[in-house]
């Protein structure tokens, strides 16, 4: 492709999008720019301050299970208390538990703060996910969705360069220069982000019908008996312990085979390189695509990339292997979070977020286990044969699932004009992953599932 062609496609991609978007998309991108606790605390804690690996990893262990903690109860206060309140309450929070971790020296003082920082970093997810699909068109979610997780790993490819050389000057400023630039992201969202729950939005809007004005009942337990979207949870979890091991087996795997951390460090850097060059080209090519066929294929390409590894013998072939699964990555993570919106009501986006959220959070706990046992007991190879099982899983799964999936309807999709919320009725949503909770409660009695009520980095 040309220059002026990538160009051009470039502008396609980010027409068209609302400014509130926009803002939100700049503070996901500051929040990543300043992450340096998930991607140094292991290194932190054995070099600086001198503890075993072991303890690393039960500290690693309790900040993931701190994120599956608040993944719940932050969808609740999503749908509750609105989404902006609670990417606020979560940014700052953020803020003032990592710049307290970099102060902790006692053991039990880190692991405690450490479950407090993976509670608070992961608590506004739901929100943000939620108040992407409130603001967006059914038609531009999965657009939306990629543009937001590119600003992520764009966010995550500079400050992981720039945090590795401020971590051999100070860990500590590592640890409050991330609180610092959390703190900013709550700035943006303060000054520029307005509340989007389209419960607010409805009581505002004179014309509104009375079934919009009034709270549909969603429960955590109504999303637990959400039959589809729970299926759709459980392959959310099959797909991260896959993507996982990228992070966990992976560096494991080449150190047994000897290779080095520098090896690794330069195999999993295709990683974030292709995401950042070629996210936007491939938001371009999904967006009218059919989601299921695409949810199938990224499966099997997260499967059986990772199976291919099996038969790496230097960096150059791992390196091959990453860039396979990382096509299917970025081909999954804004179709599959489009498929979460339209399998969710619009007043329990929330605790549909938050639920989905679960999934990823639980993947980053079991992962871990799941590939040392494997490893120490069967070997690397039978843990890259169980990813390509996994992955064949998964593409069957969306099969299932995602038959007589319903393609249209009229989400209610707030808009903001002039500072103010209103409602807006949504035409028809072509072939997009983005349809109405109308649409999908009427789906979900035909379903045999009783009245669908909620939504999804």
């Amino acid at each position: 492709m040309s220059v002026a062609g990538l160009g051009r496609v470039t502008r396609e991609t980010v027409s068209g999008l609302p400014r509130e978007f926009w803002w939100l998309w700049t503070s996901t991108l500051v929040n990543r720019l300043g992450a340096f606790v998930a991607t140094f605390m292991a290194l932190y804690l054995t070099l600086d301050r001198g503890y075993s690996a072991s303890y690393a990893g039960l500290v690693a262990a309790l900040h993931g299970l701190g994120g599956v903690v608040s993944s719940l109860g932050a969808g609740v206060m999503t749908d509750r208390f609105g989404r902006r309140p609670t990417m606020l309450v979560a940014q700052v929070s953020t803020a003032v538990s990592v710049a307290v971790l970099g102060f902790m020296v006692q053991p039990l003082a880190i692991a405690a703060v450490a479950f407090v920082v993976g509670m608070a970093s992961n608590a506004s997810r739901p929100a943000v996910q939620a108040m992407i699909a409130d603001i967006v068109r059914p038609e531009d979610r999965v657009r939306a969705f990629s543009l937001n997780y590119w600003a992520i790993n764009l966010g995550f490819a500079v400050s992981s360069a720039g945090a590795g050389f401020v971590a051999e000057y100070s860990y500590l400023a590592g640890f409050v220069g991330e609180a610092a630039m959390t703190l900013v992201c709550a700035v943006v969202v303060f000054m520029k982000v307005p509340e989007s729950r389209p419960g607010k939005a409805a009581s505002t809007v004179p014309n509104a019908s009375a079934a919009s004005r009034k709270d549909d009942g969603v429960r955590l337990g109504t999303v637990l008996r959400d039959g589809r979207f729970m299926g759709v949870v459980g392959l959310s979890f099959v797909i991260a312990l896959i993507f996982q091991q990228g992070y966990v087996g992976l560096p494991v795997a080449m150190g047994t085979d000897g290779f080095s951390s520098s090896d690794f460090g330069t195999a999993i850097a295709v990683n974030g390189v292709l995401i950042v060059v070629l996210q936007i080209p491939v938001t371009r090519f999904i967006q009218s695509r059919d989601p299921r066929r695409l949810l199938i294929v990224s499966s099997v390409l997260a499967g059986y990339g990772f199976g291919l590894t099996a038969f790496a013998g230097s960096v150059a072939v791992y390196a091959l292997t990453i860039c396979v699964w990382t096509v299917g990555e970025m081909v999954n993570a804004p179709v599959q979070n489009g498929l979460v919106v339209q399998l969710s009501p619009a007043h329990g986006r929330g605790r549909y977020q938050g639920v989905y959220s679960l999934s990823w959070a639980a993947a980053a706990l079991v992962a871990p286990l799941m590939s040392g046992v494997v490893i120490d007991r069967f070997g690397a190879e039978w843990l890259w044969g169980m990813c390509a099982v996994l992955g064949t899983v998964a593409a069957l799964g969306y099969r299932l699932l995602m038959r007589n999936l319903p393609q249209s309807g009229g989400t209610p999709v707030v808009t903001v004009e002039s500072g103010s919320v209103a409602m807006e009725a949504e035409g028809e949503a072509g072939t997009d992953a983005g349809t109405d909770a109308d649409a999908e409660a009427g789906a979900g009695a035909r379903a045999g599932r009783g009245p669908a009520v909620e939504r999804t980095v």
